[in-house]
């Protein structure tokens, strides 16, 4: 087992929604980035949803999704894992995301990347699910959850651009086609 550290929050004032995944996997924690494995759908749908190219540098991507309102984290401050599996994690640490919230007071929704993420933020911060904010759980977008397509991934993501422009606040988001699919 390899002991491991979660990543310090992307944030910045006036966000509006908080995306928390469980651990960062073996090839984000080599390369020190959220969402680093090539397979990982995650940079893929949030270019789509919010016109950029995920092939932008990894700095870039964080600047744009926060221009956007939109925050990354983790459930987990720190486990013990072999390998990249969420099945695999020993001896989970919380992190402190009632803190976070209290900083970043404009957040309305955190949506969990994956169900390890939605049931460790559950067994951990059960008091935020009584609080002001919206929690939903979206489908993984790891390579290993393939019960989704990418395609059927991105429209239940949607509903992240959705929410984070709801207000009509200022923001850069790119223009729907209107005969597009619904939102989720």
């Amino acid at each position: 087992m390899t002991a491991l550290r979660s990543f310090p929050p992307s944030a910045a004032p006036g966000v509006r929604v908080l995306i928390l995944g469980s651990m960062p996997g073996e090839e984000s924690q080599r390369r020190q980035q959220y969402y680093a494995h090539p397979r990982n759908a995650f940079w893929g749908i949030m270019g789509e949803l919010f016109g950029f190219s995920p092939g932008l540098p990894y700095p870039e991507r964080l600047a744009h999704l926060k221009k956007c309102r939109v925050a990354l984290w983790d459930t987990l401050a720190s486990c013990e894992r072999k390998g990249s599996l969420d099945s695999d994690i020993r001896v989970p640490e919380p992190n402190d995301i009632a803190g976070l919230l209290a900083e970043y007071v404009s957040i309305t929704h955190i949506f969990c990347n994956g169900t390890a993420a939605f049931q460790f933020l559950k067994r951990y911060h059960a008091p935020l699910f009584r609080g002001k904010q919206t929690i939903l759980r979206l489908p993984s977008t790891s390579p290993a959850a393939a019960r989704f397509s990418y395609e059927e991934k991105l429209e239940m993501w949607r509903i992240v651009l959705d929410t984070a422009r709801a207000d009509g606040a200022p923001g850069i988001f790119p223009v729907r086609n209107p005969s597009g699919p619904a939102p989720v």
